[in-house]
Formats: structure tokens, C-alpha cells, sequence
């Protein structure tokens, strides 16, 4: 017996070193992932706000369907729609549109949209200069709103890339989700 315990504890020292590298590698993940999904361009993640567009780079010659779609989060008592669901833009316009928000609850709410492009290689494409997702937006209770968005697609975008579908899910940013009866 006295001659596995050399063994055993050896054993041990690496079973504990690989469950530390194990946790250390879990921790690494998110921002090895965030890293790799920013070079590669394929998290569907739209940057921040950016200036406006070069006057007169706008592609008069091809067109780019933009969808808008909405979510919200469970719990959320708000009714969040686009106003317009697709229109066609051509890459370097500057364009706006709005999204409805209603706060059905008998409480004032906070929300906060966050935006989502697909395919993910044209987030890259898709640039803000004004949206409703930089702020918190809280609505009174049974208070409606329209909430804007200017934005332009640059002219660089691929040919292959004919569509770009933005979604917004609204989360509840105030814990309240006492829907209105």
C-alpha cells in the first residue's frame, strides 16, 4: 500500500490542476468569444452611435431591404412594435424610422431594446446615428411613445447581402411586471 501512495497523490495534484485549468478556461470563454465574434464580424452585434454619412456616397444603383422586427422579454407589460416593417434603402442614405412603445402596467417601467442584425456579417454594415436603444426609456403607466431610429447602411456592404433584418428585444429594466387587468 505504502507504494501507490506516491501514485495517489500524484494523481491528485494533476486532477486538481486540470479542474483549476478547467474553471480557468470557463472564465476565459465570454471574452475569447466577444474577441473572436468582433474579428470575424459574425455576432450580429450593431456598434455604437456613429456621425452621419460622406454626403453623396450613396449607391443610387442598388437597393437593401431592411426588416424590423420586436421582442420582448417575459414579463415585460409593454406593447413594442415597428411602425414600418421593411423598407428599401439604398447603402449610404441616411434613413428614419420609429418604433411604438405603450406601457400597459399600472406602473411606471424602464426598458431598454437591444438591437440584433442578421445575417451577422452585415452588422458590420448596419450603422446608427440616433437610436431609441442608446438610453433607458422609461414610460409612465398606460404612457405610449414613439421612439426613432436614423441609421444608414454603408455603401461597402457585399452584393450578396440583399437583406438586413434588425431586431430589438426590450427588457425590463425596473424589476415591475404587474401587466394592467
Amino acid at each position: 500500500m505504502n507504494d501507490r501512495q506516491p501514485d495517489n497523490n500524484k494523481l491528485v495534484r494533476r486532477l486538481i490542476i486540470i479542474v483549476v485549468l478547467m474553471f480557468g478556461f470557463g472564465f476565459a470563454l465570454v471574452p475569447l468569444y466577444d474577441v473572436f465574434c468582433e474579428v470575424t464580424g459574425i455576432n450580429g452585434k450593431t456598434g455604437g452611435k456613429v456621425e452621419a454619412p460622406v454626403a453623396g456616397r450613396v449607391d443610387q444603383s442598388r437597393t437593401v431591404t431592411v426588416e424590423f422586427v420586436t421582442y420582448i422579454s417575459g414579463g415585460m407589460p409593454w406593447e413594442f412594435r415597428p411602425v414600418i416593417e421593411r423598407i428599401q434603402v439604398h447603402p449610404g442614405e441616411r434613413r428614419q424610422v420609429a418604433f411604438y412603445a405603450r406601457n400597459r402596467a399600472r406602473q411606471d417601467i424602464v426598458g431598454q431594446a437591444i438591437p440584433s442584425v442578421a445575417p451577422g456579417l452585415g452588422a458590420k454594415y448596419f450603422h446608427k446615428i440616433e437610436c431609441f436603444c442608446f438610453n433607458r426609456q422609461p414610460l409612465a403607466a398606460g404612457e405610449e411613445t414613439e421612439m426613432g431610429l436614423v441609421f444608414y447602411i454603408d455603401p461597402e456592404i457585399p452584393d450578396n447581402i440583399q437583406t438586413l433584418t434588425l431586431s430589438y428585444t426590450l427588457y425590463n429594466l425596473s424589476g415591475n411586471s404587474e401587466a394592467e387587468s
